[in-house]
This record gives structure tokens, sequence and C-alpha cells, in this order.
């Protein structure tokens, strides 16, 4: 193989020979400095090296000297690498990069954690089921029927509309969407079973709105119902009230409001004093002194009625809340679009 056949005279077997044993003479002469072996490292085996440039000018030689000339090129290399080894393991210098210096200290793996929203849910959960309710879970795909019209949610109520709902399929007489809430499985619940009933229900959400700091098109909310004879609006507040000093603390002050939801009468909202003042009024509580947490309310006659019971033998309280926004106010979040950006910067705080 010549010169003139392959246009690179650094490519012949002889050079690389040459390149080689000129390499080993000067690895002889070094010392046992750090530097200097990896400079000698860098000046022949480094990415722009004398040896790698040599193998990265192969491709341009013909099919029959290619071969000749990578087999000579890669036996060089071996043969530098294993003689630099050895230097290195003689002198106590660490290796190149990816060898193992088992005098290190080992690296720690990251624990995986539970998150936020999940650990919100399982305390939540936690407190009712102390107080003798039972978690159950429903779909997430909902008929329309479930959703709104046994709730006593209006044919024209505007919750029903497409710019609210994420509708599947509304072709037939019963119309398929994406739950906008849990309330479906207070229903679900007393259709199948003979109260007394006592259950919370945990899961995701959808609505069809735009996102911003405190509204997200996927939410978690937690259901709870309570039906038996001779419940009362007392029994409602006690629970709620118990259920505030669990979560939020024994010291938590807790305010009832009037307000309206379809399934219950009368509905109320639930609110707890200010984390930041304390009930004297601030900005996050808009000067009121209290931040609402859930709506609640005894359970509407017709929803009874419509699950199969007699209202007149049986009464109950019904309540939603959203995690998510308990998290916020707990842990002073200000941005529910966290929860659901898989930022790792956020999530390990929790």
């Amino acid at each position: 193989m010549t010169d003139s056949a392959n246009g690179n005279s650094s490519a012949t077997p002889q050079a690389i020979e040459r390149l080689t044993s000129s390499a080993e003479r000067e690895l002889e002469a070094l010392g046992g400095e750090g530097e200097k072996l990896e400079a000698w490292r860098v000046k022949y085996l480094g990415r722009r090296g004398a040896l790698t440039s040599i193998l990265r000018s192969l491709g341009s030689l013909p099919a029959a000297d290619r071969r000749v000339a990578g087999a000579a090129a890669n036996r060089a290399k071996a043969r530098l690498e294993g003689l630099l080894d050895k230097r290195l393991a003689a002198s106590g210098t660490p290796g190149p990069i990816g060898a193992i210096d088992v005098t290190l200290p080992g690296r720690r793996h990251v624990r995986g954690r539970l998150h936020p929203s999940t650990q919100t849910i399982q305390e939540i959960l936690a407190a009712f089921n102390a107080m003798g309710f039972q978690t159950v879970e429903g779909p997430q795909v909902e008929w329309e029927r479930y959703n709104f019209d046994m709730l006593n949610i209006p044919p024209d109520h505007p919750a029903r509309d497409s710019h609210d709902t994420i509708w599947i399929d509304r072709s037939g007489g019963d119309g398929i969407l994406l739950r906008t809430q849990t309330s479906p499985m207070q229903v679900r619940t007393l259709e199948s079973t003979t109260p007394p009933v006592r259950i919370v229900v945990p899961g995701l959400c959808y609505r069809f709105e735009a996102t911003d700091a405190t509204h997200e098109w996927q939410f978690h909310q937690i259901e709870g119902l309570a039906v038996d004879t001779d419940i009362t609006f007392a029994d409602l507040k006690g629970t709620l009230y118990e259920f505030a000093r669990r979560i939020f603390g024994p010291d938590r002050k807790v305010r009832f409001r009037c307000d309206f939801f379809p399934f219950v009468e009368p509905g109320v909202e639930m609110a707890v004093d200010c984390f930041k003042c304390f009930g004297q009024g601030c900005r996050l509580c808009k000067q009121t002194g209290y931040i609402e947490i859930l709506g609640a309310g005894m359970v509407h006659p017709n929803v009874l009625r419509n699950a199969g019971h007699d209202p007149e033998r049986y009464t109950g309280y019904a309540f939603g809340m959203g995690p998510e926004r308990i998290a916020m106010l707990r842990h002073g979040i200000d941005d529910i679009r966290h929860f659901f950006a898989n930022d790792l910067r956020f999530l390990t705080q929790f």
C-alpha cells in the first residue's frame, strides 16, 4: 500500500507501527505525574489525538487497504491504552473517565415519593376513614343521567353546555361524558345500597375550561356522603369541623355560610381562618379573614327519590372538596398548574 494509492501516508501499517513505537518511548520517559500522563493520553488517544486521527481517516482508503490499516490501528490503540492503564495503576493516579475509584463515596440514589396531590388525598381519606367513612371509587367516563339528571341538575343548566363539559357522545338520549364531579357516586351508591351509607369518593374530574393559576381542566375531587334516618345539619357541621381540625390543626376556626348547589338543600360553603393572617384580614383571604375550602349541604330530597329512597324516612348530607386547593392552602402554593407540570424542582419539595 503506497502513499499514492491511499493519499494518507500516516495510515499505512508501517506508519502506525512507527507512531506506536514513538508513543511507547515517550510514555516510558514520563514520570508518574498525573498531568503529564493525561497530556500524553490527549496527544495520542484523545478525540483529536494522532492515533484517533488515523482511525477517522480510514474511510477514505480502498476497501482492501482499509481492512489492513484498520486492524493495525486497533491493535495499536489497544496496546497504548493497556500501557497507560498500567502506568496509572502503578502511580496511583485515577484512571480515565469511566474507571471506578472504590475509595470514593457512593452516589446516593434519588428516592421516589408520593405526588403532593396523592399525599393530600391520602390524608383527607384517612381523616374520614377514622370517622367511619368507607372509601369507594367510580368511573371517570360517566352517563349524563348520573352526572346531571339524577343529581337534580336541570336540563337547561349551563354546566351541561359544551363550553363547560367534555362530551364524548351526545347523539343518544343519554349522553356520555368525562365526569365533571365525583358526585355521581352519590346516586350510584344509593341505588345499590340500603342506608345507612357513609362514603368518601376520591377521583379525577374534567371540565372544558381554560387553565390559569386557579383552574385546571383536569383536577381531583373528593366527594362525601352520609345517609341514614334522623341525620341533621348538626351532624354535617360536626363532621366537617372534625375534618378541619385533623387536616389544618386543632386551633383552626371554621365558618359556614349559605350557598347553592342543585343536589343539596340547604347548601353551605365551609371556610377556615386564613393561614397567613389568622382571621385578621390580608391579601390572601381578600381581607375576609377566611378561606373557602369546600361546599356541602343536606342531600336534596329529589336525589334521594331518584335513587329509590323515601326522603320522608331518610336524610343525609354531602360535601365536595378539591385536594389540590387544600394542598395549595396548606403549603402556600400559588399556581395549581404546578401539580400537573411534572417539574421535579416542585415535586421534590414534598
